[in-house]
């Protein structure tokens, strides 16, 4: 069977920082398999997928997209040749949910039971809202993962069960315990295996800072994510003992006890002390730009491998905060009914001299400010640029010396980005760029 790359491996190296997330991302595409534990299989997708082996079949964590459904497939089937008993949904994310069709038509095939499918009570919502914003969904998720020709899906293998808070089952002789919580979305479930010793957290922890902010989708629960971290630490204080191991939606397997409590716990401080910081502040009146530029992560956090923010950002998470506390207005009066973008932007053009007299500047910002560190652009000299050249093109938009100075300008704040949410946005608006409309 294939076993590259080698799961254990890559996981051991990024837990002691012989490799990084940047260089092995946890949204990539691995393929191989590990077994993990006795009859416990993973195999990193982009969204994983972890099987445990049965005396009824196999028992499903998360089924892969639609593009890897096959592969993951014909990997599993290189470690066991069980049908599918069950499959859960850890959340409704496309790339875990579109895998059970291809063990359907094999069930159907072999003439076996079809699989059971299970998910949380608010999962079928989110299906039929995908279906309500298809396009909305292709757009933003072509500009997050420059996709050029991502089509979202409009048809669903809804879950034949649903369950409210927690739901208990037992398939083949083996337990398996499902929590529902809310963190990246408000349907997510954790599934314990305390036969197997073995925490299912879906992307309650994916080795990164946690994906609670971006700028593009909807609402999210950085408090709630913490409880159920908090929640999944609990079961060290249960009658079967904690996990050995923690299989997460995306990146690698976490190995031993004392690693998934630091995991677990890190994780859930990060997004505690973001909640509490940007909270604090809007109880004394801040507006929301204040509170950016305030909120500081913990640094000792910010240094473990498991939370760099090669995905999300704790800056996003801090909208996030403001967006469930505090509604959509940001605190600034112009903005509670402002005028066009345009308008703005043509009158400070005329002040300032011109569209091109801003688009100079924020070259200037560009080429005349560096990091002392590495060379780089300084990051508040990028965010300059960034507004100077934006408002330079929204008046100009077909100007090319205009044109050459936004993409230059976006280019290098993607470039800076450490976040695919921030590298997608930036480098889409650099691609733009040539356009003569506003997309």
């Amino acid at each position: 069977m294939s076993k590259q790359p080698d799961v254990l491996d890559i996981a051991e190296r990024l837990w002691t920082g012989e490799t990084s997330t940047s260089e092995t991302h946890p949204m990539r595409t691995w393929g191989g398999l590990a077994e993990v534990a006795d009859g416990v299989a993973f195999t990193p997708s982009f969204a994983n997928v972890s099987a445990l082996d049965t005396d009824e079949g196999l028992f499903l964590v998360d089924t892969g997209s639609s593009l890897m459904a096959g592969e993951i497939h014909r990997t599993l089937r290189e470690w066991s040749d069980s049908r599918l008993n069950t499959a859960v949904y850890s959340h409704g994310h496309i790339d875990h949910v579109f895998g059970v069709p291809v063990w359907e038509a094999e069930s159907e095939a072999n003439g076996w039971s079809q699989p059971t499918v299970i998910a949380h009570d608010a999962l079928p919502a989110r299906f039929d809202r995908y279906i309500l914003t298809a396009g909305y969904n292709g757009i933003i998720n072509r500009r997050q993962f420059n996709i050029k020709d991502l089509e979202w899906p409009t048809e669903y293998r809804y879950p034949d069960r649903t369950y409210s808070d927690h739901l208990n089952l037992e398939v083949g002789g083996m337990r398996a315990e499902l929590h529902h919580a809310k963190g990246e979305t408000d349907d997510h479930t954790w599934t314990w295996f305390p036969d197997r010793n073995v925490l299912c957290c879906g992307d309650l922890f994916i080795w990164a800072s946690p994906n609670a902010g971006n700028p593009q989708k909807v609402q999210r629960y950085p408090r709630e994510w913490a409880e159920a971290l908090r929640e999944m630490l609990a079961l060290y204080d249960g009658p079967d003992g904690g996990p050995d191991v923690l299989l997460p939606g995306h990146g690698f397997p976490v190995m031993g006890a004392d690693r998934i409590r630091q995991a677990l716990g890190d994780t859930a401080d990060l997004l505690d002390s973001l909640v509490d910081q940007t909270l604090a502040l809007m109880n004394q009146g801040a507006r929301l730009d204040e509170i950016i530029h305030a909120v500081t992560p913990p640094p000792r956090l910010m240094e473990r491998p498991y939370l760099q923010p090669v995905y999300d950002e704790p800056e996003f998470i801090v909208r996030t905060v403001w967006r469930l506390y505090g509604g959509w207005w940001d605190g600034n009066p112009a903005t509670l009914q402002p005028a066009p973008e345009r308008a703005l932007a043509g009158e400070l053009a005329g002040l300032a001299g011109g569209a091109s007299a801003l688009a100079d500047r924020a070259l200037a910002l560009l080429e005349s400010s560096t990091d002392a560190e590495d060379g780089g652009p300084d990051d508040a000299a990028l965010r300059l640029a960034g507004h100077l050249a934006e408002l330079a093109w929204q008046v100009e938009p077909a100007d090319p010396g205009i044109q050459r100075i936004r993409r230059r300008i976006f280019e290098a704040r993607a470039e800076a980005a450490t976040s695919t949410m921030a590298q997608g946005v930036f480098s889409w608006a650099a691609r733009e760029s040539d356009s003569h409309h506003h997309g």
